[in-house]
């Protein structure tokens, strides 16, 4: 093999920071202790810790006084400057879904890239500039070079997007760095891209917990479901900070005192009391909050030293370790929903409460938003809130709507906080379940004003449970995964909910014998109000690993009486394209093997506007029928087959029997012939 010119690459490139003026750091130096500190504790080119150096280290400033970080990786052979993968993106990581290291150590951009993913994890920089450089000599000696510059960020991930075909370095000039940035800061993935990104960040956090997991579950004895649960909560709330107000909780700053007060627990529990006040979160959910989290944070086992280091250090390092970048980043996903499944999947789903407690995944609660027609404007609730999943889907729908239509910066503002204050209901009886919700819309950017520790059933009266609380919470969008053990099935929260309403729409995943019988009462007189839009039937291992039920989602239109000649819209939606599997150990359980988006979309078009939208469904999936408003039985519908013969059919039946007539004939003198 050739040999590496990577000491000629840096001495040009370097030759052109100096000539620019540019305060450049060699990879033995400073930029200063945050820097340092996260390129450190983030995972190595090789898969251990703390050698992470960047060839060249930057940190400039733009005229706002923003702070980006730039990181420079030389190398030096020919066509190592870049891997990307089959989407065009940096490949840092393998099918499995863990670190490339091979590309990370081998080509130019990918490990200034992952330098830069450490600064994302583990600092407060949110833009950062990753630039790679190799080349090689050709036969007179002459030094053929190339260049890749890519920006790193919350918004893109932390994937790395391309900013242009550059020569030399010369836009990290003084006179030249403020329209490099311009053009930085105009770079867009499409949406096609950021979801394809969030997808592949979901898939990361879900091995992340379940390793994390299986870790405390083999190395930290004594620390139960519930309270893992609860730890990995208090330490992102406690890591997350508030800009400019609460700073986030660094590991250095728990050190395993014994001294009453000052234990790593009592630390992290004064950080998420700071944290919750600046939330501005009502102080009757605070106390529920802290009570809940000083009963876990407190005990004396989880703060016994042992070794000069407290169990609940670290517990607290690992979390951070392993999870800092997807809260850091921002996703918008169910985040503590994950982490209750995962969580809960060790206890098996033997009891009646667990079994009555299975989470709607991500991609059911979209459509189920998306079949509620939530916007903007929408008031939405849930009666049976789990740990949050489909109000945190409705809330994301609702500030995607937000930014899409209004043009108005403050006007924008305004609206988010409306919706995650004003906006959004939810209920959950069991307390446990409650806190998850609560914390999961806190880390979402906090929803959680009005999640409700009541019986839906029993103790709601409709109104709001925090701020307004003398006024009706004006719901016109309800969605819901009702536990099974409910009063048919589930749709007395139905009935309940939709009787509270007088607009709107209510999409719900329920057992389908809720409409086959198990349920009839209930039916007769939700449609006496209120009429049925749409039954659609679930794939039959949509919970897999969880429960084994087949589900219908319902689609009602609210306070609109049903009449028997009222269309409704049957889907079969048994191969909704997704392959899933159940596997501990696979990188990615959920496979979209056949046009699985456009079929949910597809479904919700056809839902909204009917037959015209038929693409990918047959009409053996996809009918429009009556039901009987009287009768509460009939709402599982499969497309009639019809019976009667086309002309074509008896055609093809005369034809095969003539063929089959002559053929014997044929046969029977073929043998007189041979007979005689």
């Amino acid at each position: 093999m050739a040999q590496s010119i990577e000491p000629n690459i840096a001495d040009l490139a370097n030759g052109w920071l100096k000539s620019y003026e540019v305060d450049y750091k060699l990879e033995q130096e400073s930029v200063n202790a945050e820097i340092d500190k996260a390129l450190q504790d983030y995972y190595s080119k090789n898969g251990g810790t703390g050698a992470n150096r960047p060839d060249a280290k930057i940190l400039l400033q733009n005229k706002n006084l923003e702070y980006f970080p730039v990181l420079i990786e030389y190398k030096g052979y020919k066509d190592k400057l870049v891997k990307l993968d089959a989407d065009g993106q940096v490949e840092n990581r393998t099918s499995k879904n863990e670190p490339n290291f091979k590309n990370i150590n081998s080509y130019a951009v990918n490990g200034a890239i992952h330098y830069s993913n450490a600064l994302l994890h583990h600092t407060s920089y949110t833009d950062i500039i990753a630039i790679g450089m190799t080349g090689h000599k050709d036969e007179t000696g002459k030094i053929h070079y190339s260049i890749g510059v890519y920006y790193v960020s919350k918004i893109n991930l932390g994937a790395g997007q391309k900013v242009g075909e550059y020569t030399d370095f010369s836009f990290l000039a003084p006179k030249n760095f403020e329209s490099f940035i311009e053009k930085v800061k105009t770079l867009k993935l499409t949406t096609e891209e950021l979801d394809k990104l969030k997808e592949q960040r979901e898939r990361e956090i879900d091995q992340t917990l379940t390793k994390l997991n299986q870790h405390i579950f083999d190395n930290e004895k004594g620390i139960g479901e519930k309270d893992r649960v609860y730890l990995v909560a208090a330490s992102i709330m406690a890591t997350i900070g508030v800009p400019n107000k609460v700073t986030a909780l660094d590991k250095s700053d728990l050190k395993s005192s014994v001294e009453k007060g000052n234990k790593d627990g009592d630390i992290i529990l004064r950080k998420i009391k700071a944290f919750l006040d600046i939330k501005d979160i009502p102080n009757e959910k605070k106390l529920f909050v802290t009570r809940a989290l000083d009963n876990t944070l407190t005990t004396d086992n989880i703060n016994k030293v042992e070794n000069g280091e407290s169990q609940i250090k670290r517990v607290f390092t690992k979390i951070v370790d392993d999870l800092g970048i997807y809260y850091k980043i921002g996703l918008t996903t169910d985040f503590t929903g994950k982490l209750f499944n995962e969580m809960y999947g060790w206890l098996g789903f033997s009891q009646d409460k667990l079994n009555d407690v299975v989470l709607t995944p991500s991609y059911v609660a979209n459509l189920l938003v998306k079949l509620a027609r939530v916007n903007k404007d929408s008031f939405v609730w849930d009666f049976a809130t789990g740990s949050a999943g489909l109000l945190v889907a409705a809330m994301n729908e609702m500030l995607n709507d937000a930014k899409e239509n209004i043009r108005s910066p403050q006007e924008l503002i305004q609206k988010e906080i409306s919706i995650k204050a004003e906006q959004l209901l939810g209920l959950e009886l069991l307390p446990d379940i409650y806190m998850l919700a609560i914390l999961n819309m806190i880390l979402m950017g906090d929803g959680s004003s009005n999640i409700l520790n009541l019986d839906s059933i029993k103790d709601f009266d409709g109104k709001y449970g925090f701020g307004k609380t003398d006024r009706k919470f004006p719901a016109d969008a309800f969605i819901l995964n009702p536990p099974y053990s409910a009063l048919g099935n589930g749709m007395n929260f139905v009935e309940k909910a939709l009787g509270m309403m007088n607009k709107g729409y209510a999409a719900i995943i329920i057992q389908n014998s809720s409409g086959s019988g198990k349920a009839i009462d209930y039916n007769k007189r939700i449609l006496a109000k209120h009429s049925l839009l749409a039954s659609i039937k679930m794939p039959v291992d949509i919970f897999i690993g969880k429960a084994s039920v087949n589900t219908n989602i319902y689609v009602f239109k609210v306070d609109e009486k049903h009449h028997k000649d009222d269309i409704v819209k049957f889907i079969d939606f048994s191969n909704d394209g997704y392959t899933r599997a159940n596997r501990k150990k696979a990188s990615n359980n959920l496979k979209d093997t056949d046009q699985a988006k456009e079929r949910y979309q597809e479904v919700v078009d056809l839902v909204r506007f009917g037959k015209s939208k038929l693409k990918i469904f047959s009409d053996r999936e996809y009918f429009e029928g009556t039901i009987d408003p009287n009768n509460g039985a009939d709402w599982n519908q499969s497309s009639p087959i019809d019976t009667k013969p086309a002309l074509q059919d008896f055609k093809k039946t005369v034809g095969e029997y003539l063929a089959w007539e002559i053929g014997t004939i044929l046969k029977h003198q073929n043998l007189d012939t041979l007979g005689k």
